[in-house]
């Protein structure tokens, strides 16, 4: 049965009935979920300008496409 209390399958916090050591031990947790949720920040970011790059790279291909499509129907006309 689900725990509401354990999450996404942790196994939580086992009391080891020394309230200084179960403090430290859940600033750490908090310390170690702040800092991946840093790292996935960055990572989204990066995917972000990547994303950015893509699109303008999509668009500079659009345009010489449309380029090398007139060249080609003007030379065509000239025949």
């Amino acid at each position: 049965m689900f725990d509401d209390q354990t999450g996404w399958g942790a196994s939580g916090v086992v009391s080891t009935g020394d309230v200084v050591k179960d403090a430290v031990k859940k600033e750490q947790m908090i310390k170690d979920i702040v800092a991946f949720q840093d790292d996935l920040r960055v990572l989204l970011e990066r995917v972000k300008a990547v994303e950015r790059d893509s699109d303008k790279l999509s668009s500079g291909n659009a345009t010489l496409q449309m380029y090398i499509d007139n060249l080609t129907l003007q030379m065509a006309k000239r025949r």
